[in-house]
């Protein structure tokens, strides 16, 4: 029987990568799924619902509205 392995990532973003969508834009073409935008200043971290991938925020939130 097949080992099942835990595949997800563990990827820190910035207020640079705001807002946050996965997959992201280096991934590649094998790990694309539909873009999913994530709220991951909400708690801190989120994971994607598709790839289980988990973002978690470092650094200083932004302030305000661009």
């Amino acid at each position: 029987m097949a080992e099942n392995m835990d595949t997800a990532r563990a990827v820190d973003v910035t207020a640079h990568d705001l807002p946050l969508a996965c997959p992201r834009p280096d991934s590649p073409l094998w790990a694309r799924h539909p873009r999913v935008f994530l709220d991951v200043l909400k708690t801190g971290s989120c994971s994607c619902p598709y790839c289980g991938t988990k973002y978690s925020f470092t650094g200083e939130a932004p302030k305000g509205h661009h």
